[in-house]
């Protein structure tokens, strides 16, 4: 597949203004867009760092007619004080206090170079302290739960002595810790094996709001501060401390045929409960934070039996309905969220054991409150505690995640531009407006979302739906602008309210030039959504085929943009913006994405929540690695294809989950000779650290912490570098032009670009 010129970069937006759009020329007719293939789409990162963004100490202007906040496109009368709104072409006067504004005193939301600003706004529900709950499962073996413990009391030493901290415990039974004395440990406890509504919960632990004086602000029961306490509180710091200490292992017995009896649902349940009853809505960053080593066995929310006769479910067994817990326990889990998105809580959820845990049936929980997750197999494994601190660490340190709260993201579109939904860590706020489409897609029927999560990588998958007839292009006599603008709304981890305002603007074309859309195509942009939208589709669509739904997309696509003669492969060629993107499919498409054999279902839900949060680069670095090759002639990228393996080099492959630090045959037998002890080859010494720091360098950026697999080629872990590479010498390859050979019957990304000629051109 040839390159007709250089590839555009389309990265520059995201610097700027944390968006990036799958096609940045739009065609203006909806029937144009529908032969495009590829959605028109922005995925855009609302709390992304941007550096040279100004904060301005007043309110935002609104426009009186569609709400859409003054920006840099607006047309401006500085004599009249007037301002035409780019989006819905109102006229809007200016307010008193922007009186004095000229073509001389401009305020700053008009610079040009300012199409992302942000404003501070009043807030309307008096400040708390963020508040965490820790839910902590004990019916665990006795190792794991002090590795939990430990991780747990380290970050106590790491959060600020102003913020507010619960404690829960659950096995067979819920203990809901009283934080209120240190005499003595003191807890209520509820029985794992009943139901509860939230009602009820609040009742039996005291917290029934009493009724306000008029013209009071609204006050929690007398009781509600014994389990929910400020850090600083002697008391709740000393009682925290021994209740961690003193935490044995769930006395309830268990057989050897059994497994543990396990009450998640219910501990969650009593923890939303006890949240929403101390803590006032809107008033702070509220984390319930489960903590857990097995699957549900009990009560609501139970994922499957005691006996261990019962298998747990497999993705055959979901899709074959034969999963007898799996309908109760979704529903359950998917109500105790709605609750969650209600109140405004987040969940963040540390799934770590061998076995299956529930995160499955558990992942609206994580998903709609914009929640942080890991899964890994111990709470001992390295993954679990750096990611676990990274959570709290400040501004400036190492890992911060910018964690802000209580967000709304509101879309406004230009006309002829509708809004079809959102793929990502949001839920719906039920907006109606006239740029909302009757079709939808992901989190659609409403042009605002709720996140009541949002750190500095939360990425939204935003759909549009073109639906103009394509007249007028012509008789305007150039191309004329189409405009979006985001509006997020949250509450700033300092405890400050915001509001976030990103106003991007692109041309329409006249859509019948395939040249004019393809030189507006952003690949990256469009993989990452095509991933998002087939893993969507896979879970919500019944018998959905997604390497058929990949495999059709790009053929389509390539029909319409690539160059060719009818009938002639050979005279295939790809515009350069469109050259990787046959690439990229082919790795999604034998990714574990949508190849879920090999995987437990909440694997897949774990890789599908990372994929809807992440920004661009880092989705495509989940099905297709970065690789980088380390030898004494210099580093530089490597194919990711198993060619690039050889004796004196070192591969350094990112893949998101997991990094790979792999020895070649003959580096890792000087290695193994401590040559890099001898002052004589310092050169080796430092060629054998370089892909360790540069390791290290990416697991200090990125959350989850990934795992770092150190290996050898031959060795046993070689496996995670060789199961992403392109297999262009197998067993069946006649002569092989690699030093290592992959044992596998799946196609090469040769004879898939081969069928994707010989498919593509035919009429």
């Amino acid at each position: 597949m040839g390159d007709m010129q250089a590839a555009a970069d389309w990265s520059q937006p995201e610097e700027t203004d944390g968006i990036r759009l799958t096609w940045n020329l739009w065609p203006n007719s909806k029937l144009e867009a529908t032969k495009c293939v590829i959605p028109f789409a922005a995925m855009y990162t609302p709390n992304k760092r941007l550096p040279n963004m100004p904060v301005l100490p007043y309110e935002p202007v609104p426009c009186k007619q569609c709400g859409a906040i003054l920006n840099p496109y607006a047309s401006v009368d500085y004599y009249a004080k007037i301002w035409v709104c780019p989006i819905c072409y109102t006229r809007c006067h200016f307010p008193p206090h922007y009186q004095g504004i000229s073509e001389q005193n401009v305020p700053a939301e008009l610079f040009p170079q300012y199409t992302t600003v942000e404003y501070t706004l009043n807030r309307t529900v008096p400040p708390h302290p963020p508040t965490y709950l820790f839910v902590v499962d004990t019916a665990v073996a006795e190792d794991e739960l002090h590795a939990c413990k430990t991780a747990i009391t380290q970050v106590l030493q790491m959060i600020p002595e102003e913020s507010h901290v619960g404690l829960i415990t659950f096995g067979m039974h819920v203990h809901v810790h009283e934080l209120g004395f240190s005499e003595c440990s003191k807890a209520f406890v509820f029985r794992g094996s009943k139901e509860y509504t939230s009602a009820q919960v609040v009742d039996q632990l005291g917290l029934r709001p009493t009724a306000p004086r008029p013209g009071a602000p609204v006050q929690q029961g007398g009781s509600g501060r014994q389990f929910i306490l400020p850090l600083a509180d002697t008391n709740c710091d000393t009682s925290i401390n021994n209740v961690l200490g003193d935490l044995q292992r769930d006395a309830y017995p268990v057989s050897s045929d059994q497994r543990p009896a396990r009450c998640t649902g219910i501990a969650m349940q009593v923890a939303e409960a006890l949240m929403s009853a101390s803590v006032p809505p809107g008033s702070c960053m509220a984390r319930i934070m489960l903590f857990t080593g097995g699957p549900c066995t009990e009560g609501l929310g139970k994922v499957i039996g005691r006996d261990l006769t019962e298998e747990i479910r497999s993705h055959k067994d979901l899709a074959k309905d034969a999963a007898p817990h799996f309908r109760k326990a979704k529903k359950f889990y998917d109500g105790l969220a709605a609750e969650m998105v209600g109140h405004g809580h987040i969940c963040d959820v540390f799934s770590c054991a061998l076995d299956n845990t529930g995160l499955f049936e558990q992942k609206e929980m994580v998903q709609l409150t914009g929640g942080q997750c890991v899964l890994i197999d111990t709470f001992h494994n390295v993954v679990f505690k750096e990611s676990l601190k990274r959570m709290f660490a400040k501004e400036g340190e190492e890992g911060f995640l910018g964690m802000c709260s209580h967000a709304t993201l509101e879309v406004l579109p230009s006309r002829d531009i509708k809004i079809s939904g959102v793929l990502g860590h949001a839920a719906r706020s039920e907006k109606k407006s006239s740029s909302v489409a009757d079709t939808e897609v992901g989190l659609g029927g409403t042009s605002q979302w709720k996140l009541c999560g949002l750190d500095a990588d939360t990425t939204l998958g935003v759909l549009f739906e073109i639906t103009g007839s394509g007249a007028g292009l012509q008789e305007q006599g150039q191309a004329p602008q189409l405009f979006l603008q985001f509006i997020t709304r949250y509450m700033h981890w300092s405890g400050q309210m915001r509001c976030r305002v990103t106003t991007l603007t692109r041309y329409w074309t006249d859509g019948s030039n395939s040249a004019d859309l393809i030189n507006g195509f952003d690949q990256e942009t469009a993989a990452g959504l095509m991933a998002r939208l087939a893993t969507f589709k896979m879970e919500n669509e019944d018998d959905f085929d997604p390497t058929r739904f990949l495999d059709r997309s790009l053929i389509r696509l390539c029909q319409r943009f690539a160059e060719y003669r009818k009938d002639d492969p050979a005279s295939f060629m790809l515009h350069s913006n469109l050259q990787y993107f046959p690439q990229f499919m082919f790795n999604l498409r034998r990714s574990q994405f949508v190849q879920v054999f090999g995987f437990g279902p909440d694997e897949t839900a774990f890789f599908r929540l990372t994929l809807f949060k992440v920004p661009v680069l880092d989705a495509v670095a989940m099905f297709q690695p970065q690789l980088v090759s380390y030898s004494f002639q210099g580093v530089e990228p490597a194919l990711l294809d198993v060619s690039s393996i050889l004796p004196e080099r070192i591969l350094l492959l990112d893949a998101f989950f997991y990094v790979v630090v792999f020895h070649g045959t003959t580096v890792a037998q000087w290695r193994k000779e401590r040559y890099q002890d001898n002052p004589e080859h310092e050169a080796f010494k430092q060629l054998l650290a370089a892909p360790q720091e540069e390791a290290k360098t990416i697991a200090r950026r990125r959350f989850p912490v990934p795992k770092i697999v150190d290996c050898d080629q031959n060795g046993s872990q070689a496996r995670f570098l060789l199961a992403k590479l392109n297999p262009s010498a197998t067993y069946n390859t006649s002569t092989p032009m690699s030093s290592e050979v992959i044992m596998t019957d799946d196609v090469s990304l040769q004879v898939f670009t081969e069928h994707l000629k010989r498919l593509a051109v035919q009429s």
